[in-house]
């Protein structure tokens, strides 16, 4: 299947008429979009999806149950099945349709890895990658003022390679790789109670299942988290 460029609230205003703020109720428009977005990341962004635990808001207990769990909020549900990626617009709805409620999150290390910097470094590098005419991939912004930038799978294992070659290897920078075995929380849902999750950068059809390879943006990230904590 091949999709032409353009974003995913792109294709929901063709499909709603033009009409993105149309809905039928908060509670019933909430879930319905849930299940949409899922969709939408496995069928057309070709990526996993992985129900989640949530926390009450503001921070409190996990849904999980656990009273000592270390992550509220922010980690999967150990009962319910992964949407696998491919997985069609039909059957990822119904899948999530069974899990009300559930926190959307993505695995990384599969598709993507995720560069995580502070926001304020983050709005400054994506300026200047976009300057450069690069090829980005998606960047998410949290309530916790990370901005994560997705890139090819296997950064995270090369990240300390990556950085001894471009010499900010001694650096104690505010950057961290995500990869196997790690999850980042995705839009529509909320991180730990804090807050919800945004893009930054709305994936792009042509683009998301091909993020960019990490050393093309690693040099501005580690250059502008270096001079943010120079300058702090």
């Amino acid at each position: 299947m091949v999709f032409t460029i353009g974003s995913m609230r792109e294709l929901r205003q063709q499909r709603t008429g033009g009409r993105p703020g149309a809905r039928t109720g908060a509670r019933r428009w909430t879930r319905a979009a849930a299940c949409t977005t899922v969709a939408e990341y496995t069928g057309l962004c070709g990526w996993a999806v992985v129900p989640g635990a949530r926390a009450a808001r503001g921070g409190g207990a996990c849904s999980c149950g656990a009273a000592d769990c270390k992550e509220p909020g922010a980690h999967p549900l150990p009962f319910a099945d992964e949407v696998p990626a491919g997985a069609t617009l039909e059957q990822a709805a119904q899948a999530w349709a069974r899990v009300p409620g559930a926190a959307v999150l993505l695995p990384t290390g599969r598709s993507f890895d995720v560069l995580d910097v502070a926001e304020s470094a983050g709005h400054r590098a994506l300026v200047r990658l976009e300057r450069m005419g690069l090829r980005l991939g998606p960047v998410l912004l949290t309530p916790t003022g990370r901005a994560q930038f997705f890139v090819a799978p296997g950064a995270a294992a090369a990240l300390p390679h990556l950085l001894y070659r471009m010499g900010w290897d001694d650096a104690e920078l505010d950057l961290r790789c995500l990869g196997a075995g790690d999850h980042v929380t995705a839009p529509p849902s909320d991180l730990s109670g804090l807050g919800p999750v945004r893009w930054l950068r709305e994936p792009l059809l042509d683009s998301a299942a091909h993020p960019p390879e990490a050393r093309l943006l690693l040099g501005t990230l580690a250059y502008v988290c270096h001079r943010d904590r120079s300058y702090a």
